[in-house]
């Protein structure tokens, strides 16, 4: 199912930025600070004032994460079949910020917030996996000071959300090739990986500098040392032991039952490949900020009207 959304144009419209991190970052977070400028704060307010009125027209919640974790079960969805495991491709972020004048990192914050918001619905909902593509291996090639900025968001929100994971029951896993990401980024996410992984009501996946080809290669190099090494005989290659060896390997529900793509873009990206191999694909026009409870809904009710067949009839 394609469903259109038109992104409710907002004219220069600011948003501050993360502060600098008080870490030893690989970046040059001043860099990053001065090429997205620092907005005023009644800017900052204005854009959080837009986007929560919007959010309320479509029935979503707003506000302290504290105070909207727990979100009820829509009216319009069965409780049974739900998902299990949801993955999100999030685009759109630089479109969203493009429209109403603005820098990509205010889409890229805007972003963020939307995802706290999934999250939360995932939570309230049963849904026990959530995995979110933030970053490629091929968004690498982006401008430097984007590429810096992003890192920095990323390890900023990690920050910020620990407390509400731990209190909610969340766990936190990261996927990708970490070889190119900042320090300090790599110790909050072990920090935050440990600190939650007793946590079972949600397990969050976010793949960073992660692609589906990666993923495959990197797992078959993984049997291959171990055919090398003795571990493994040839003759005992199959799928479940790739499997094994892929990055999702940290959940117990390593294969989406659904991708959700946003922006209207009609392909996966190199997002999962393996994994994507049965899951349900659904498009949505909406931009990612603009993405929130009642698109959700749709992606979800429209999940439950299909028929999963897995090669049988």
């Amino acid at each position: 199912m394609f469903s259109l959304r038109l992104p409710i144009p907002i004219e220069n419209t600011l948003i501050t930025p993360p502060p600098k991190s008080n870490n030893n970052n690989t970046y040059n977070s001043s860099l990053c600070a001065h090429s997205y400028s620092s907005y005023s704060h009644s800017q900052t307010n204005r854009f959080l004032t837009v986007r929560n009125v919007a959010l309320q027209k479509n029935g979503n919640s707003v506000g302290d994460s504290k105070d909207t974790m727990m979100q009820p079960f829509p009216e319009e969805l069965n409780a049974e079949p739900l998902p299990r495991h949801v993955a999100v491709i999030m685009d759109g972020n630089g479109r969203w910020a493009k429209m109403r004048n603005l820098m990509p990192s205010a889409g890229h914050q805007a972003g963020a917030e939307a995802l706290k918001e999934m999250v939360r619905l995932c939570a309230s909902w049963g849904i026990k996996v959530l995995t979110v593509f933030a970053f490629s291996t091929d968004n690498w090639v982006r401008p430097k000071v984007e590429v810096d900025f992003l890192m920095s968001l990323f390890e900023k929100t990690i920050n910020s959300e620990i407390d509400v994971f731990i209190r909610e029951g969340i766990r936190i896993s990261v996927i990708g090739d970490a070889s190119k990401l900042p320090s300090s980024l790599i110790r909050m996410i072990k920090y935050a990986e440990e600190r939650t992984k007793e946590n079972s009501r949600l397990q969050l996946i976010v793949a960073v500098s992660y692609s589906g080809k990666y993923d495959v290669v990197q797992a078959c190099r993984s049997v291959a040392k171990k055919v090398k090494d003795g571990i493994l005989d040839l003759e005992e290659i199959n799928e479940g032991i790739i499997e094994q060896e892929l990055e999702t390997n940290c959940t117990e529900f390593p294969n989406p039952d659904l991708l959700i793509r946003t922006s209207g873009e009609l392909r996966v990206s190199n997002f999962l490949l393996w994994q994507l191999a049965y899951t349900e694909l659904y498009f949505d026009g909406a931009l990612w900020p603009d993405f929130g409870k009642e698109e959700f809904v749709e992606a979800l009710s429209s999940f439950q009207q299909r028929k999963r067949r897995f090669g049988g009839r």
